[in-house]
């Protein structure tokens, strides 16, 4: 059975998440418990709120250590909105600081000229091809809220684009490690979708595990 765990640090839409992922056919269970983290198949890490306190509350739990033992170990993991921003090395929100340091990158505030947070419908396009974009058009359409995105385009990393006062990597990933800026869970048919292929990239990666 694959163990699907949703991290909970007190700054996410827990139930829409699992109720997306349950929807697409793959039951997750919502834990602050660092062990379940560590030795889930695959997590994902929602959010909303701010990027500090976002830190902090992970390293009150001891999740944010659990979080990078999992990564460490090859475990496929999802950040969404706040939580994608986590993965990276570093958060302008409140002043600089340190994320959990799992992708090279910086998030910084979108630029005054537009209503601010980014609330709505807004197109990504894929860079490259990539499991996660199986089925999708290109490009497609996908919901938003936010106010701080990953600052620039760093080519390592950024695997679709969005653009909102500036152009920014809403998608981002290497390896087992993948970040959605948008939220899949409110993006209908193509969030879906995202969330199906993620789950199937769980599955097959425990398919290729050697047994013990």
């Amino acid at each position: 059975m694959v163990r699907i765990v949703i991290v909970d640090y007190g700054m996410g839409n827990l139930a829409s998440v699992r109720n997306a992922l349950r929807a697409v056919g793959f039951e997750a269970a919502v834990s602050d418990d660092p062990a379940a983290v560590a030795g889930a198949d695959g997590l994902v890490l929602p959010g909303v709120g701010a990027f500090g306190t976002g830190m902090q509350n992970l390293a009150r739990r001891g999740l944010d250590q659990a979080v990078r033992q999992a990564a460490a170990a090859g475990r496929p993991v999802l950040g969404i909105c706040l939580g994608m921003q986590l993965l990276l090395a570093e958060g302008d929100e409140g002043g600089p600081r340190p994320g959990l340091g799992l992708l090279e990158g910086r998030v910084a505030r979108l630029p005054d000229g537009l209503p601010l947070p980014q609330i709505g419908w807004n197109l990504v396009e894929p860079q490259r091809d990539h499991p996660l974009f199986a089925g999708l058009p290109t490009p497609f359409w996908a919901y938003f809220d936010h106010a701080y995105a990953v600052e620039g385009e760093p080519p390592s990393i950024a695997l679709a684009l969005t653009d909102y006062g500036r152009t920014y990597p809403s998608v981002v990933g290497r390896g087992n490690l993948l970040g959605i800026q948008f939220h899949p869970e409110k993006s209908s048919r193509a969030g879906l979708r995202m969330l199906a292929n993620w789950g199937r990239m769980v599955c097959d990666l425990i398919s290729t595990r050697p047994s013990t």
